[in-house]
């Protein structure tokens, strides 16, 4: 596999705006060699433009039978109106498959074919199925009307399921679009999240950080750390990473370089909640560990940076706390 043939296949994929894609006329044209969709195919389709039409409107209400049949389908299709436009669409999907013309307009017409099905969060392979039912149903149309030409019957339903499967993959683009969308909105919402210096005891700092920390916020991190040092006179501070999703060898160095720094001010830092996947990637990276003290949980942090301030806990039974009352 050309590793370098399929990144420009997938830069090729451009977005229009917060809701569409579209290919390049290259990357159009690689798919269709891919496919081996030719004019042959083309010529094919167009000539059962007539017979499509005839047998769209028996096809489709077969699927909505098939789709209210199941209770994964039938959850999103029960509302009349989403079931109304559905058939719509479906209507325009059928026709526009033997009407030539498989250019970049007709890519962008799927692509928002695709989307109302993904906006409704229809599952994939509810989608898949939906296809695997329209190609039986459509091959059983074709068999009767090419009844004295099977092989006829054969390759226009071929050329058909080249079409489709192209029509799939520009489903599927934007189906990952929108999770990729998603997720990437996320995380920059993960980014923006504040990590706050929390004065916990005279002479402490407690840093929650929680979510994806990227060097980005690691150096943020490590300026608003600096300043609370210094501001509140701190001689120890215990940075809680248990919500840390990972840590890669330049977090790593952050934190590293956010003790180092510490230290200069006069201030221990203790790591805590440094979980088993954290503590074998740091390791695998060659981290100084030696630099950092590390506890596995929160209250370990707690505990041992009351020692190095000097406090001792001292437990009081209920029954001695009731008679000091008295």
């Amino acid at each position: 596999m050309n590793v370098g043939s399929d990144v420009d296949a997938t830069q090729a994929i451009r977005k229009l705006s917060d809701e569409e894609l579209i290919l390049t006329e290259a990357e159009l044209a690689a798919r269709k060699a891919f496919l081996q969709f030719d004019d042959e195919d083309v010529s094919r389709l167009t000539n059962i433009g007539e017979i499509a039409r005839q047998y769209a409107a028996s096809v489709i209400e077969d699927f909505n039978q098939h789709l209210l049949s199941f209770d994964d389908t039938r959850t999103f299709f029960n509302n009349p109106d989403v079931l109304a436009h559905v058939q719509k669409m479906q209507k325009a999907y059928f026709v526009r498959l033997t009407q030539g013309n498989y250019d970049l307009a007709y890519v962008e017409n799927r692509l928002r074919i695709g989307s109302p099905d993904e906006k409704i969060g229809l599952p994939v392979k509810s989608f898949l199925g939906m296809y695997s039912f329209y190609h039986r149903a459509v091959a059983a149309r074709l068999t009767d009307a090419f009844a004295k030409d099977p092989a006829k019957a054969l390759a226009t339903f071929l050329s058909l399921m080249k079409l489709t499967f192209l029509d799939i993959g520009l489903a599927i683009d934007t189906y990952v679009y929108s999770r990729e969308r998603v997720i990437l909105r996320q995380q920059e919402a993960i980014q923006e999240l504040p990590t706050p210096v929390l004065p916990f005891r005279d002479g402490m700092l407690l840093v929650p950080v929680i979510g994806l920390l990227d060097p980005r916020r690691a150096q943020k991190l490590t300026e608003q750390l600096l300043l609370s040092i210094r501001a509140n006179r701190a001689k120890v501070v215990v940075i809680d990473i248990t919500g840390v999703l990972a840590v890669d060898s330049k977090v790593a160095n952050h934190l590293l370089q956010a003790v180092d720094a510490a230290r200069l001010m006069g201030a221990n830092v203790i790591v805590a909640g440094v979980s088993p996947e954290i503590a074998q990637t740091m390791v695998t990276l060659g981290v100084d560990l030696g630099r950092i003290e590390t506890v596995g949980d929160l209250q370990s942090g707690i505990e041992r940076s009351e020692r190095l301030l000097g406090y001792q806990m001292i437990r009081v039974d209920a029954h001695s706390a009731g008679d000091d009352k008295e």
